[in-house]
């Protein structure tokens, strides 16, 4: 994985190149779908502006005339649009520039998407995509940079995915569209936009919608989310060089984890850490735990150590940012705890003080 940007190229989910961004992968998925199902549409806030979605969409509506909507700011009615649209045949893509702004969506999402299958015993459905970008940047603040992938989550009736690679993008997106009849949330990390990575290097994605396990290890089981799965590979290869081995497990879909997966890595291990780009109450981390604890706490040899934001409101000054956000020298230090029992000097630590000091800054606002 490098920072380098690179140019658009669309693909096919059927082949994968040695190199691709993050952005790459969401700009062909985009493509793919509206050329391979002629019912797809794309609607949104920003769906036709020539930034395209951070350029994911640039110049789809060209390519595509009358399939790549723009709306107002009416992201709650743009969403009826897109669950009335999926109950008559098509396919929409609904676009959100901020997870924040789905929270204006939350009864068409809550209320109506999820649930049209199960009031009406199966005779609608709701096949539909909804694009969230999360994560922090340049001082987006506690309006603009929430990370509520617990609170959709949370709800029955609702896919809920994070990709952390162009593979799961490309994987998961084509899936949706082909073959989901219902919705799916997806939450895009902004910091990864333009980072490159050597998809050969990463396993194969065999269930579009399932965890991945991204590096095997014998001392401790990291459970990671979207850039924290980056961030976990960054320190397992750091760790590695002082005998510290970590097995890496992509959660993906946060709806629905592969519990079987979690609980034979732990059982491996003994040791378990959950790294999340969200809070740790009520969350991610906290449902990582109940799967351990339901299942057979007795296969820790340690209490579990959770990783994410501050319990409080994003702050916007970067300095109040940067101890807002875990950094590689946090999670380090974490797995270093958990694994030796406390903190090791002989391992160096590094002197980043947030993932902006090595992922490329974002460019917003868009």
């Amino acid at each position: 994985m490098n920072i380098s940007p690179t140019n658009l190229s669309p693909i096919s989910s059927e082949i994968m190149p040695a190199r691709m961004s993050y952005r790459e992968a969401l700009a062909a998925a985009m493509r793919e779908a509206l050329t391979r199902h002629d019912h797809t549409v794309i609607i949104g806030q920003g769906a036709t502006d020539f930034k395209g979605i951070f350029g994911t969409i640039t110049g789809l509506h060209r390519e595509f005339p009358g399939r790549v909507i723009e709306t107002p700011l009416s992201e709650d009615a743009a969403t009826g649009v897109c669950i009335g649209a999926a109950l008559n045949g098509l396919y929409p893509i609904n676009t959100h520039i901020r997870a924040d702004f789905g929270l204006l969506a939350i009864n068409q999402l809550v209320n109506m998407a999820a649930k049209q299958k199960y009031m009406f015993g199966g005779l609608f459905s709701v096949p539909m995509m909804v694009r969230l970008v999360i994560g922090r940047s340049w001082g987006q603040g506690a309006q603009h940079s929430q990370s509520l992938q617990s609170l959709f989550a949370h709800i029955p009736g609702l896919v809920v995915l994070m990709p952390s690679t162009p593979e799961s993008i490309v994987r998961s997106y084509a899936h949706a569209v082909a073959h989901h009849a219902g919705p799916v949330l997806v939450l895009e990390h902004r910091l990864m936009y333009e980072l490159v990575f050597d998809t050969a290097m990463h396993p194969p994605v065999t269930n579009p919608f399932g965890s991945h396990i991204q590096r095997v290890g014998k001392d401790v089981t990291i459970v990671a989310t979207s850039i924290m799965v980056l961030e976990a590979l960054r320190a397992s290869a750091n760790l590695a060089r002082y005998g510290i081995d970590c097995e890496i497990i992509d959660l993906h879909s946060i709806s629905h984890p592969d519990r079987e997966m979690i609980m034979t890595s732990v059982a491996k291990t003994g040791k378990l850490l959950v790294a999340d780009t969200s809070w740790l109450a009520y969350g991610v981390a906290a449902e990582v735990c109940r799967i351990v604890a339901e299942s057979d706490p007795g296969v820790l040899k340690a209490p579990v150590v959770t990783l994410g934001m501050a319990p409080a409101p994003c702050p916007t000054a970067k300095a109040l940012e940067d101890l807002y956000y875990p950094n590689l020298r946090d999670l380090m230090s974490a797995i270093v705890r958990l694994v030796r029992g406390a903190d090791d000097p002989a391992i160096e630590m590094p002197s980043e003080h947030s993932m902006s000091d090595f992922y490329k800054k974002f460019r917003g606002p868009f």
